[in-house]
């Protein structure tokens, strides 16, 4: 009995799976929408290869290659056709995620540090270390972008946001900014003591996540008005909120990943998965896993439901042996271990 409580432990244990690839530490990471072929995720890496998987698996799919420098955010349209990048080769890139061809070079100043599409993908909004927010009409590219100007500091995170009406950035200025799309103008700003070290945009319910050294704190997107501030163990470098809004997970400089009720935000579980600081944490858009990219140059996805058969992960109910206990992740780990003795 001893023995089989203890196999059903391990087996019930959070097992991520790790998508390896990459050579550098990795820095941004974006899912599509739920598409006919499934939903799919992007990776931004220092190591200037933005990879496309598939998001239930963390399956490899392709690599966008043409960059020239560290490639610092990375986005895909909601259908999963198209992908944009941004990066230190002072250029922003939009491709064709099917096929994996670059599609337009977007030249800048200085380095690119966000990429955000439009919902109709027609227009994409980038930012980065010269302080500008552009806006570039795909359907165009020939035109001169329509520009932006407030931040006295890096941009690090621009996202559209009210149906594309009007648009959030936060910067090393220690700021985050509203602007209305329409008038270029700036509509409320918030300040904080700190740089904020990411930025999440929820749809459903106008909310903003944002991090900034310890807290982790929701607002209105639209009226930048203070929701709830929760206050985690760890210097948090990136958040984001379940899509039913049941809780939410942060990573941190501490090699963490921590998981918060969002009601009464109750810390409900941590546990150690990378072996460095985590950059960036998304959940996935059907809310069954959240990805996680980091220092370590490796992602990992995480169950949302321990134990649930989701993707690659297998659950298997009480049976006639020991083994039929163990995921199908922990029997290989076992073989593994064993072939390797």
């Amino acid at each position: 009995n001893y023995i089989s409580y203890n196999v059903l432990t391990m087996a019930m244990r959070q097992t991520p799976l790790t998508c390896s690839g990459h050579t550098r530490p990795v820095v941004d990471l974006a899912f599509s929408g739920i598409t006919p072929y499934g939903y799919f995720l992007i990776s931004a890496c220092k190591d200037g290869k933005p990879m496309l998987r598939q998001g239930d698996t963390g399956d490899w799919i392709g690599t966008f290659l043409g960059h020239k420098g560290a490639v610092w955010g990375a986005t895909l349209n909601t259908d999963a056709t198209k992908a944009a990048t941004a990066a230190a080769d002072f250029t922003a890139k939009v491709w064709d995620a099917v096929s994996g061809d670059e599609v337009l070079t977007l030249a800048h100043k200085h380095i690119v540090k966000t990429v955000s599409f439009t919902q109709d993908s027609n227009c994409l909004l980038t930012g980065g270390n010269d302080k500008l927010l552009r806006i570039y009409d795909l359907s165009n590219p020939e035109a001169a972008p329509q520009e932006i100007s407030g931040h006295t500091s890096a941009i690090k995170k621009a996202l559209w946001c009210n149906n594309d009406k009007q648009i959030l950035s936060a910067a090393d200025d220690k700021t985050i900014r509203l602007w209305d799309r329409s008038s270029m103008e700036e509509v409320k700003t918030l300040k904080f003591d700190t740089s904020v070290s990411s930025m999440e945009y929820v749809t459903d319910g106008e909310i903003l996540v944002i991090t900034y050294g310890k807290s982790i704190a929701f607002y209105n997107a639209l009226s930048l008005d203070l929701i709830k501030t929760v206050e985690a163990p760890a210097t948090i470098n990136s958040a984001s909120l379940h899509p039913e809004k049941d809780f939410f997970v942060a990573g941190g400089e501490d090699f963490k990943l921590y998981k918060f009720d969002y009601g009464t935000k109750e810390e409900l579980e941590s546990y150690k998965g990378h072996f460095g600081p985590v950059h960036c944490v998304r959940f996935s858009p059907d809310g069954e896993l959240y990805a996680s990219g980091s220092e370590d140059g490796t992602l990992r996805l995480w169950q949302t439901a321990v134990g649930k058969t989701y993707g690659l992960w297998k659950c298997v109910l009480p049976g006639n042996s020991l083994w039929a206990l163990l995921s199908s992740s922990c029997r290989s780990q076992y073989c593994n271990l064993k072939h390797a003795v």
